[in-house]
């Protein structure tokens, strides 16, 4: 087994460190916290390097990559900001890959050559005022009629609402209960009917564009199903490259947290010398580094099983539960280190550690998470509406 990233991969790396540097992405960082503005102007820039769309099929304009170089890239942003990452995960990982695997000839013509250009995007749309983590009990419903399907309903917490261009609605479709009534509809943004919630203010992940939808009698034409009801293993299957993409989130966050209090201790001093020095803050150190590494592992295992197609769900679902807790213990004990500096806005600790908070509860809460990686160790389903 070789954990050896190829050269191709290192010099990709290298690519995106030097951007850093040539953008000033640590600035950047500081003011989209600040402002709450969502960096868009990166998405041309990305594109030109081919970094939009790396793991969707070439003959679209995408990259045709392994998943493993879109999870590096997104960690290497995203030690930067969750921000500045945003474009390439929703990009690679995102529902856009839906489209990509399972959508078909027309729909991929017409979406995944403006998302590898920055055009276009995809948000996904599962959650619901009354349905988050069991998405077996969604009301968003599609009824069909004629050429049409008729949608109603409303979905929550939508990163990218009122801004992305499409949205992949997960819905029901008819009266039929369960997961076999959950399909997948592309809604385009301005479609009669559709209409958007007020921006959400998160304690973290300011600048990231979130509200919710609302159908009212939308009709959405047959030609944009992407998902059939029925086929909802496909939904969670291509929910576990997401999950891979959360997690990477993560690992990025952590590197950059380990970075800043590293840089911070060789340079603080107390007591006639650097804090470095003392055992506490070593102890601190190779606790978060090795927590670090050990997430890094298992997402790397989990995207690099994955190859060009989908991860397991065992070792997707382990490596984003593993790196939502992870990143939370780095960034506390980084702030640690940087004493009451680390609380203070004019230092990047309090907005890391405010944005780690969000990746355990976005994409599967880590508690659902671990209840279905239960359900693979002891082979069999626990049914949550069981008392």
């Amino acid at each position: 087994m070789d954990f050896t990233l190829s050269e191709e991969q290192r010099m990709l790396l290298d690519t995106i460190r030097m951007m850093g540097e040539r953008e000033k992405f640590r600035e950047l960082a500081k003011h989209v916290d600040a402002t709450g503005e969502f960096p868009y102007q990166l998405l041309k820039k990305y594109a030109e390097l081919g970094l939009l769309g790396m793991t969707v099929s070439p003959e679209y304009g995408g990259g045709g990559q392994p998943a493993l170089n879109a999870i590096l890239v997104i960690e290497e942003l995203a030690k930067y900001s969750p921000m500045i990452a945003a474009p390439v995960f929703e990009s690679c990982v995102g529902p856009v890959r839906v489209v990509d695997l399972f959508g078909t000839e027309e729909q991929k013509k017409r979406i995944i050559p403006g998302v590898c250009s920055g055009d276009l995007s995809v948000s996904v749309c599962m959650t619901e005022p009354e349905a988050g983590s069991d998405l077996t009990s969604l009301t968003t419903n599609a009824v069909e009629e004629g050429d049409h399907y008729i949608l109603n309903g409303r979905k929550t917490f939508i990163t990218g609402g009122g801004h992305a261009s499409h949205y992949m609605v997960y819905t029901r479709f008819g009266n039929i209960k369960g997961y076999k009534g959950v399909g997948g509809l592309l809604v385009e943004k301005g479609m009669p009917g559709f209409t958007f919630g007020k921006q959400e203010q998160f304690m973290g992940l300011h600048g990231m564009p979130s509200c919710d939808l609302i159908f009212d009698d939308v009709k959405v034409p047959k030609e944009n199903l992407v998902i059939k009801p029925g086929d909802f293993n496909k939904l969670m299957w291509t929910f576990d490259i997401e999950r891979c993409g959360n997690a990477a989130m993560c690992l990025g966050v952590a590197g950059g947290a380990i970075a800043e209090a590293k840089a911070y201790a060789m340079e603080r001093q107390a007591f006639g010398r650097p804090i470095c020095e003392f055992q506490a803050i070593q102890f601190m150190m190779v606790d978060m580094t090795t927590r670090l590494d050990a997430a890094r592992l298992l997402v790397y295992r989990a995207a690099n099983n994955a190859g060009q197609g989908l991860p397991s769900m065992y070792e997707a679902s382990m490596g984003k539960a593993f790196a939502n807790e992870m990143v939370v213990d780095v960034t506390n004990m980084a702030m640690q280190i940087f004493g009451g500096y680390g609380y203070s806005s004019e230092f990047p600790m309090e907005r890391m550690y405010r944005d780690a908070k969000a990746w355990g509860v976005a994409g599967g809460t880590i508690q659902m998470l671990k209840i279905g990686i239960a359900s693979m160790i002891f082979g069999r389903r626990f049914d949550q509406r069981k008392g």
